[in-house]
């Protein structure tokens, strides 16, 4: 199964679920507001938007400062060879290019596809995370035209029942949080101005972060920027915990993997759903500068009944 925040380009509300559904099947909302094809319930457009197949949930949201969502999210489990994997890819638009929604909702749409196909047939995660990665930014290069290059940062991850494999361009980021705060930890690593002043010891992150350029980024998708290049990184979890997947609208407000541990668990294992609408009003109740998006992954995996 696999669903993505989506609009219908002609107006219409489009059938996130079948939209990503591997056959091509194409299916919009009826009067009622359910799809017409799959009979589920159609999200109303992207302001806001809430996706949950049991093993993985995502909530995506305007905020309050953007006139529309310009981040997208796709989430899906597949069965491989070894078992149950779970899928999720997040993009945010760059507002300063153009079509950043477009944009946004091409790359998780593109780049789910492969992740998919990759899962069923058992492959590598790290060169199916890349290669979804680039078909992501290919599908940005045919948005290009006379206006300019639309561009959008990216991040995804595969977690099956052992590991976690993380792939990225951009600051939307990828966290693992736990019970015990020391176990926490941020698993991606911004491509910005802010991280490479503080990686090159220029300034504190406090400093970096307080920048009017801290959010300038220096990877991304898009036609003017190759050759790309994604980082890719495997994690493999102690024990329970959560995988948190977010776009900078969420740890603007809290970056901190051990302060967003405290905000997410017990939850997160138990209600994820209710967990990932809280995460995404309190970036909305602390400001709601950007659009927000937060997926989030129990670990372990529900069983395979349950996908």
């Amino acid at each position: 199964m696999s669903t993505s925040t989506t609009d219908d380009p002609a107006g219409g509300r489009e059938c996130p679920v079948c939209a990503a559904d591997d056959s091509g099947a194409r299916a919009v909302a009826g009067p009622d507001g359910y799809c017409e094809s799959c009979g589920r319930k159609v999200p109303a457009g992207r302001d806001h938007a809430e996706l949950d197949l049991g093993v993985l949930v995502g909530v995506t949201d305007r905020g309050l400062r953007h006139r529309r969502n310009e981040d997208a999210m796709a989430v899906a489990t597949e069965m491989g060879p070894h078992g149950i994997v779970a899928l999720a890819v997040i993009s945010d638009g760059v507002s300063s290019a153009p079509r950043p929604d477009e944009a946004s909702l091409s790359a998780v749409r593109t780049a789910m596809k492969v992740l998919r196909t990759s899962a069923r047939a058992g492959e590598d995660p790290v060169g199916a995370s890349i290669a979804a990665a680039r078909a992501g930014g290919e599908a940005l290069t045919d948005l290009a035209g006379y206006t300019g290059a639309p561009a959008a940062t990216y991040v995804s991850a595969a977690v099956s029942r052992d590991v976690v494999t993380v792939c990225w361009l951009g600051d939307s980021r990828a966290y693992w949080l736990a019970a015990d705060p020391a176990e926490c930890a941020r698993l991606t690593r911004d491509d910005s101005l802010a991280e490479e002043i503080v990686a090159a010891g220029i300034a504190s992150t406090e400093e970096a972060m307080a920048s009017p350029q801290a959010h300038v980024i220096t990877r991304w998708l898009g036609a003017d920027m190759p050759p790309l290049q994604p980082h890719v990184a495997q994690f493999a979890p102690p024990g329970p915990g959560v995988l948190l997947v977010c776009s900078d609208g969420l740890w603007n407000y809290r970056p901190e993997p051990a302060d967003l541990a405290a905000m997410a668990l017990p939850g997160a294992l138990t209600s994820p759903l209710a967990t990932a609408a809280a995460l995404v009003k309190f970036a909305v109740d602390a400001g709601g500068i950007d659009n927000i998006t937060v997926v989030l992954i129990p670990f372990p995996l529900a069983d395979a009944q349950a996908a």
